[in-house]
């Protein structure tokens, strides 16, 4: 999208001192797009949900403040930029698009996603990834920066997810600014110390991958969830998605590539195979 081509708009989630409901909020941003803007900034954002919701159309919503649950859900070509955290089930069912958060987002990241890439700065809750899918050239990919808790992975059937095990606490270079790559000192950027993953890692998994930068023990491991050796393969197939998030969030590619990744995939494509009934009774 040129300079030319963008008509932005400002909404004020909080007009006079009062949070908006996020029903006329979301309503605000759809009458936005019906009047031809395709750059929609909200700011004093206070956890309200479903923004961005259900919207296909390729437009830029860019948020200052702390977002509510289904950020994106069911999207499809949308580009959302949080300054700020996001709550749970960011980029539910996600389709197409880019959502970045400059901050944490917690539980069930991307559950059942078939598209689109999740780009967060900090760090996830639970689940994250959970039913991930993929089809064809469809393949959804989430990125943390920094560490994530147990089940990462669970169920996936397709797509990728890259955990990094960053720290950008200290990279903060204006604390009372809006968090964005601008305000971000790259020099600062450090690794976290101790394990960036929890317990059962993969669990259940049946397609897709997931790497992470570092070690990981093989106790974390789920159920039907083994690790493989890391390629020259994989690195091409990462590559693209670590330079976008080095973009995004000022990051020194060799600092990201000063770890060995370890890769998480599963055991079999159809792990479940032996709990149906395969005869006739």
């Amino acid at each position: 999208m040129s300079l030319q081509e963008v008509k932005k708009i400002t909404i004020d989630a909080k007009p006079k001192g009062n949070n908006l409901h996020y029903k006329e909020l979301n309503k605000q941003i759809r009458d936005a797009l019906r009047d031809g803007h395709n750059w929609i900034v909200v700011e004093n954002v206070s956890g309200q949900r479903y923004i961005g919701a259900g919207i296909k159309e390729k437009v830029t919503i860019e948020i200052f403040g702390d977002v509510g649950l289904d950020l994106g859900a069911f999207s499809e070509g949308l580009t959302i930029i949080v300054h700020g955290n996001s709550e749970y089930l960011l980029g539910n069912t996600l389709n197409e698009g880019e959502l970045v958060v400059y901050g944490d987002s917690w539980d069930i990241t991307g559950m059942g996603a078939r598209g689109g890439r999740i780009f967060v700065m900090g760090n996830g809750g639970s689940r994250v990834g959970i039913h991930m899918k993929e089809f064809k050239d469809k393949k959804p990919a989430i990125i943390y920066g920094g560490k994530v808790k147990q089940y990462c992975g669970e169920y996936m059937a397709g797509g990728l997810i890259l955990v990094l095990g960053l720290n950008f606490k200290d990279a903060v270079i204006d604390t009372k600014k809006p968090i964005g790559r601008d305000n971000i000192d790259p020099l600062k950027v450090k690794d976290i110390e101790g394990e960036i993953v929890q317990s059962d890692l993969g669990g259940g998994m049946h397609g897709g991958a997931i790497y992470i930068r570092g070690e990981v023990p093989d106790e974390y491991l789920g159920v039907y969830a083994t690790k493989k050796g890391f390629t020259e393969e994989d690195k091409i197939i990462i590559t693209p998605i670590v330079e976008r998030f080095c973009e995004l969030f000022n990051v020194p590619p060799e600092l990201v590539w000063g770890k060995k990744f370890t890769k998480i995939v599963p055991v079999s494509h159809r792990p479940f195979g032996k709990q149906y009934v395969t005869t006739p009774i």
